[in-house]
């Protein structure tokens, strides 16, 4: 069996979606984290994603789209840190 991958799910245009991407890769053996660009929605869509992805204890971290230059550097480190990206 292969390693298991560190998959990196960027939230930016379409965040909901991007939360449901990354509930569904929680099925795979891989490790699912979450990098969430700007503020998330307060909505019910948002919140019924969220409790999945923290029942999963898929980490996700929010970062300041109003700070870009420590958001881009937080973001850099996570994409290094990842096997594989997917930008939503």
């Amino acid at each position: 069996m292969a390693d298991s991958k560190r998959i990196l799910m960027l939230a930016m245009d379409k965040k909901v979606e991007a939360l449901r991407m990354a509930s569904g890769l929680t099925l795979l053996d891989d490790r699912v984290h979450i990098a969430i660009w700007g503020a998330l929605a307060n909505s019910a869509e948002v919140a019924e994603q969220i409790e999945a992805l923290e029942f999963s204890e898929v980490p996700m971290r929010e970062l300041d789209a109003r700070n870009p230059d420590t958001a881009c550097a937080a973001l850099a480190a996570e994409i290094m840190d990842s096997d594989v990206v997917y930008c939503v």
